[in-house]
This record gives structure tokens, sequence and C-alpha cells, in this order.
């Protein structure tokens, strides 16, 4: 992205757009039983709240009322069904991994099968989005965590926690290239979910031999563990090879999540906020529900004299349904120099012709 003399004044930046995560599948009801949800009325309630605190993309999960995460595709449908109907105009991003947490105390935390993710394709109603992940990484969510984010809560027991140490993202190149080809073909926007540079290069080899052509749209993960460090360095390096027409969301997770959003809102980035990526306030006096989080940010942004999207505004910078006709017109609107003849790389000039 360039970032050009004004970049930092409100009026030359998106209004933000906020990511809620509230169903938080890594955690226990017990962990958090003020914040988390468990019956389905609950849970659609949830979106609701998330949405009239300022959240115009809710990231979806879907819990069992054993409290466990669902990883039946007919209660995805059910709760899609539902937050459709409460706040329609909502962006509905279903989190990819379906349910990573173990099935039993001190079991692996693991994704399932690639069939298995294949037929997130298939959800009826269909979400706006479901995120994509790229490239296999190790996904040891603990590393940026202290001993003090999981005092009292159910990663205290030392099963969970290795449990959650060992997770990796399984997502092979021929998988990643199905999975997009499935979700294009049934008008599902492919969030991709960027760990690092590298797995960013990955997507844009991926557009530019034509697997993918729609917008693009990503969140930068930053939470340590085999993938990027929340660190200033790591966002700029990323940043810095991003397209223009790209719309990027922050992600990270403990206590590093209100820092990271607010470099987002300052840089004219976009934020994610929830407990499926913190449950303490920032001095960790006391948990902070999704809804409080979400608040939080709209009043920061305020500060920042940024405004908060609208649903119809996050969904015009998101370009829903949007695709496009060839793998040109898709790296032109966002913002890639075009492919070079005969190849599927772009070029850093133009070749002069009299």
């Amino acid at each position: 992205m360039n970032f050009l003399d004004g970049h930092l004044f409100p009026e030359n930046q998106q209004p933000l757009i906020i990511t809620a995560a509230p169903y938080a599948p890594g955690w226990l009801p017990s962990d958090f039983p003020e914040d988390i949800p468990v019956t389905m009325e609950a849970q659609i309630q949830k979106a609701v709240d998330c949405y009239n605190a300022g959240a115009t993309v809710l990231h979806l999960h879907v819990r069992e009322l054993d409290g466990k995460g669902s990883k039946r595709l007919s209660k995805f449908n059910e709760l899609i069904a539902g937050v459709r109907k409460a706040v329609p105009e909502m962006i509905i991003q279903v989190g990819g991994s379906i349910s990573f947490a173990p099935e039993t105390e001190g079991a692996a935390a693991k994704w399932l099968s690639d069939d298995t993710r294949h037929m997130l394709a298939e959800l009826d109603p269909k979400p706006d989005q479901v995120t994509v992940t790229v490239n296999t990484s190790q996904m040891n969510v603990t590393e940026q965590a202290e001993d003090a984010d999981y005092v009292d809560t159910s990663r205290a027991n030392p099963l969970n926690y290795r449990a959650y140490k060992e997770m990796t993202v399984p997502s092979q190149p021929l998988w990643v290239e199905e999975h997009i080809r499935r979700l294009n073909k049934a008008g599902i926007q492919s969030a991709f979910q960027c760990y690092n540079i590298n797995s960013f290069e990955t997507v844009e080899r991926l557009m530019r031999r034509g697997v993918y052509t729609g917008p693009l749209v990503m969140n930068w993960v930053a939470i340590g563990g085999g993938m990027d460090a929340p660190s200033l360095y790591s966002l700029a390096n990323f940043i810095r090879a991003v397209p223009d027409g790209a719309v990027v969301t922050v992600e990270s997770n403990v206590r590093n999540v209100l820092p990271v959003n607010m470099w987002g809102i300052a840089a004219g980035l976009h934020v994610r906020c929830g407990i499926e990526d913190v449950i303490w306030n920032q001095k960790r006096t006391g948990k902070a529900s999704t809804v409080s989080q979400i608040e939080q940010l709209v009043r920061i942004s305020e500060e920042f004299g940024r405004p908060i999207a609208t649903a119809k505004e996050a969904r015009a910078i998101s370009k829903i349904g949007v695709f496009y006709d060839s793998v040109d017109e898709s790296l032109a609107a966002n913002g890639f120099a075009p492919n070079r003849n005969g190849g599927n790389q772009g070029f850093l000039r133009k070749v002069f012709t009299a």
C-alpha cells in the first residue's frame, strides 16, 4: 500500500470496519460464562448485540448445547439463518476452521478434514465470506500468552494448554485451490487469512494464475507461534507488499489485540476484536466482553476522528458479491501490476514501444 502525505488524516481514510469474533471455539463456557453464548437463541442474540455496538462483520462459529464447538454444518446453517433474519445487513464470515477445539480433555486441537471444510461452500443460507488459510503453518496460539492469561480457565490445564500449543493449520496447495474454486462457484467471497508475507505472496500468485478473481479481502494475523509477530516491523513489511485496492483487517491475540487494533485504526486499516482473540481487559483486572471490546474501538476511532462503517458501507468497501470476469480485470481492480506477456508475474516498468 502507498501511504502518501495526509494518509493519517481521517478524511483520507475509509470508515472503519469492525469484525467481531464472539463465539470463541478455543474457550469453554466456564471460562467466561457471562459472555459465551450456548443456546441457539443466545448465539443469535450475540450477533445482534455486536451489530448494535458497531461491528458490521461477524466471524461465525457455532456451539452445541453441551458447550463444545459444533462441527455439524446443520448447526451452521441454523445460526446463519437466524443471524440473517435478525441483522440482515451484517456481513457473515464463517471461520474456515469450523472448530479446532479438542473433543475431549487433552485431545489434539486440530482442524477437520479437507473434505469437510470444502462443504462450507454448500452452506444454506450461504455466508458472505469464508476465511481461507493459505499454506500449512504452525498455529501455536499460546506463544504470545503469559501464564496469567490462562489463570482459572480451561487452558490452565496442562493437557489443554499442550493441545493448543501444538496446533497446526492444514492448508496444502491443492486443497486451497479447490476450496477457492468451490467458494467462487457458490458466490462466496474468500477472506484470506495471511499469516505473513509468504502467505500473501501465495495469494497473489493464485490471483495472477486466475484461481481467484475477486476483491482482495484479508486479515493480517499477528499471533506469533508460526504466524507473524505483533510488531510494527512485521506489519510494515506486510503492508508494503499489499496493493492499494486490498481491504486489510489486523488481527492479534491476548493483550496484543488492542494496541494492534490502534495501529490499524491510525493507519486506515480495519480491525477485529472479540473473546475468540482475548478475554481480558488491557490491565487484566477483569474480563472484557466482545461487546465492550467493540464499544472501546468505537470510542477510540471516534477520538481519531474516523467514522465507523455502516453495514452498507462495509459491504461496499469489501465488495461483497463481486467477482471479476478475467485475471486482468481482477489485478487492475485490486491495484496489482498486470501480468507480463506470457507470464503470471507482474513487472516493475512497462516496456517502451514507439
